[in-house]
């Protein structure tokens, strides 16, 4: 019964097949490039592809020139001072999670950021280091230069101090990091990134955090803890850790407590009142120059033995060249430091994008990177990507261009020119309670265990593996982890997907899962039967034993019981045993017919059945003579649905063809609708037809086949007799217009 007030559509039209859909309407002839077209015209130049080859490489040429110096400067300057300090203090804090002397961390905030000014297309984030990529720096440093123990074998480090061997450990591998990102970029595979879903990003973030924790607590508690790097490393430092604990420096931990909670309630604040006001308070700046001018004036460093940053040198250390040797052993170590880098910075630019309406190209963003940690590592910094609190505290200050971010990098340089020995007294703690802090929202991430757990369970096991795995293999182990068990999903999303048996809803044109209503109609030996993936060589079998599962029958087990079952009854007839008559076949003989042994050729039990040299043709579902046994087919009809097959490969149209036939060959017409014409065509080009598979079996919807269906079969409709119906037409109604029914109605 139709709801009050609801609108009706009504259309009639002839019934369609594919075949006789493309007679009736001409498709427009659209010519295909070959692969040879394809080449000259990306090795074609002229004017206007050279200007636009120009602003993609250097996408400051499109921004500058609509830069709105009245309505913008002001607002990038605030912004740019902001995101300075800010970053001074994180440059010199995640430089400890790479394990380095913490004035290197001013050089990954200054030129990385210079670079990306001129070949970033975000205007938003601001580039410099991220504790990810630091703590992934770390684990390679450590593991090349220990704490304890000497240095790998490697040429370049001869004459040179542990911190030194560290920093050019850094660069090489920033260096070869960059190569590759450079390289994506250049071969347009920007979409690798893709790859990396939502949830593994979360669970990877979620493990380095716990990392990063983990990390900080020596300098929070002023224990002195080797870096370990490698498997169980994480259980291993805490082992350390624990077994050291009564020896923590209480000053250290009174002072990161004070930290960590003035910071925590401030950034609350800022959270909770960022409406009203005009610019966050830094309150890591205000803490840390507290902190700094705290211990200087009593002497932190000698009266309580904290540890300090010490002596920042002034200005910057002329550029070196990586070392290849360092290359081969950190070649595994820099390819997923090349993903998560960029994939952190492509996620976050894609946010402000959208958020202020401009478009970002991932290969270019890939290319902005390589060249800025190539660059960057030639000046001795380590790899940058973008820190979130960073990038949030640019754009919410009102950074409206990376004129910004150049600003912030100015703020950098002054300090490492002019002001770092100010900061010669900073307790490392500090760095260590200001990084801890930032943490939050990264650790915070568990929280979308239960919610993936109700919605998406496969989801869910993405994310915890992964988070698992990187929490004790180590981040580069991890992330592979991570990356095979989303495919796996994936894989198996497709493989196995929820094969289902349509019905129609009564009294309309459509179809849904028969387990899914109440009131439903299936016409008497029909089956619809619907797919909802692509078919190719590592679902075909699953497709195929859905199949005989949603029929009831095998129909190759069928085919060869008729074929077997001819087979006697021609030797019965052959021999006398059997005679026609026209009351149908006569047993002549007085002795109980044995089931023929002889299976000798099972290939011809395969093919299709023969009639030939036989007076009548045999109706399988009758009573066969002989006291023959076929199991019985009550399907004549049987409808594929392929609307969700998006594509199929050569083993699943090898393995379709063979069920189509099987099939065909028990008498059971099957109809195939909704096809892509793509696959279609495809199904043309690779000599899918022949006698038995036939295009005639294609139809341009399911109501369609189920009409030519009803049409030919109409004893399917006669042997019910509730009150189901089934459209035979459909009709449309436009809101204002005269409603004309035109339709007809079959009962069931």
């Amino acid at each position: 019964m139709m709801r009050p007030g609801a609108q009706q559509y009504v259309v009639a039209r002839p019934l369609y097949s594919e075949e006789s859909f493309a007679e009736e309407h001409e498709k427009v002839y659209r010519q295909r490039k070959s692969m040879l077209d394809h080449v000259k015209q990306y090795f074609t130049c002229d004017a206007k592809r050279a200007k636009n080859a120009a602003l993609s490489l250097l996408p400051v040429i499109g921004w500058i020139r609509i830069y709105r110096i009245k309505e913008w400067l002001f607002s990038d300057i605030v912004s740019g001072v902001s995101t300075g300090l800010v970053a001074v203090l994180q440059g010199l804090a995640y430089c400890l999670l790479a394990s380095l002397p913490p004035w290197y961390g001013l050089f990954s905030a200054f030129f990385p950021v210079v670079i990306y000014f001129f070949l970033g297309t975000s205007r938003h984030i601001s580039v410099g280091p991220f504790p990810v990529l630091c703590l992934m720096i770390g684990s390679v440093v450590t593991r090349l230069v220990p704490d304890d123990g000497p240095a790998a074998n490697i040429t370049g480090f001869e004459g040179l101090t542990r911190d030194e061997q560290r920093v050019l450990v850094a660069s090489s591998v920033t260096f070869l990091a960059g190569i590759m990102q450079l390289a994506m970029g250049v071969l347009q595979v920007g979409f690798v990134v893709m790859y990396l879903s939502d949830t593994l990003v979360s669970g990877f973030t979620t493990a380095a955090a716990v990392h990063i924790l983990v990390s900080q607590l020596k300098f929070v508690l002023g224990l002195v803890v080797p870096g370990i790097s490698g498997p169980l490393a994480l259980i291993y430092t805490l082992e350390i850790i624990f077994n050291k604990i009564t020896s923590s420096n209480v000053c250290d931990i009174v002072i990161s407590l004070v930290i960590m909670v003035v910071v925590f309630i401030v950034k609350e604040l800022n959270d909770r009142f960022k409406s009203k006001l005009p610019v966050p308070i830094p309150i890591e700046v205000i803490m840390t120059v507290i902190a700094c001018g705290v211990s200087y004036a009593f002497d932190f460093r000698t009266r309580f033995g904290i540890d300090v940053v010490g002596h920042i040198p002034k200005g910057y250390e002329p550029p070196v060249a990586p070392n290849l040797q360092i290359f081969q052993e950190t070649a595994v170590e820099a390819f997923p430091m090349a993903i998560v880098g960029f994939a952190v910075a492509f996620s976050v630019a894609k946010v402000y994008s959208v958020k202020h309406d401009y478009t970002i190209d991932g290969n270019q963003e890939l290319i902005a990177f390589g060249v800025s940690n190539i660059f960057g590592a030639s000046f001795k910094s380590f790899a940058a990507s973008t820190a979130l609190s960073r990038s949030a505290v640019q754009e919410s200050t009102g950074g409206k261009t990376q004129v910004a971010g150049l600003l912030s990098a100015i703020m950098v340089m002054i300090v490492t020119l002019a002001i770092g020995f100010l900061l010669d007294p900073l307790p490392k703690s500090v760095l260590g309670a200001v990084v801890i802090v930032n943490l939050k929202g990264m650790l915070m991430q568990f929280r979308e265990i239960p919610y993936l757990w109700k919605k998406d369970k496969p989801d869910c096991v993405v994310w915890f593996t992964t988070c698992t795995a990187s929490i004790l293999l180590g981040l580069d182990l991890g992330l592979a982890v991570g990356l095979g068990v989303e495919l796996i999903s994936v894989v198996l999303r497709a493989q196995f997907p929820r094969c289902s048996v349509l019905a129609n809803i009564k009294g309309t044109e459509i179809y849904k899962d028969r387990k899914d209503y109440m009131d439903i109609y299936e016409p008497e030996g029909v089956k619809i039967f619907r797919i909802p993936s692509p078919i190719f060589f590592a679902n075909i079998e699953f497709f195929r034993s859905k199949l005989v599962e949603a029929v009831g029958f095998n129909p190759l087990r069928v085919l060869r019981k008729r074929n077997k079952a001819l087979r006697m009854i021609r030797k019965l007839l052959k021999k006398g045993d059997l005679q026609w008559t026209s009351k149908g076949f006569l047993n002549t003989s007085f002795q109980p017919i044995k089931e023929l042994e002889d299976e000798s050729n099972m290939e011809e039990l395969d093919q299709p059945t023969d009639f030939k040299d036989l007076p009548v043709r045999i109706d399988w579902n009758g009573e066969l003579p002989a006291n023959i046994v076929v199991p019985r087919v009550d399907l004549h009809s049987l409808v594929l649905d392929f609307a969700a097959v998006s594509f199929l490969d050569i083993s699943a149209l090898k393995g379709l063809k063979m069920a189509l036939r099987e099939l065909i060959r028990v008498e059971v017409e099957v109809y195939i609708v909704a096809c892509d014409p793509y696959i279609l065509e495809k199904l043309h080009d690779c000599c899918f037809f022949d006698d038995e598979v036939q295009p005639s079996m294609f139809f341009l919807t399911l109501h369609d086949a189920m009409l030519h269906i009803l049409e030919k079969h109409p004893e399917s409709t006669e042997k019910k007799f509730d009150n189901g119906k089934i459209m035979t037409t459909v009709t449309v109604h436009h809101p204002g217009g005269n409603l004309r029914s035109r339709d007809r109605n079959k009962i069931k």
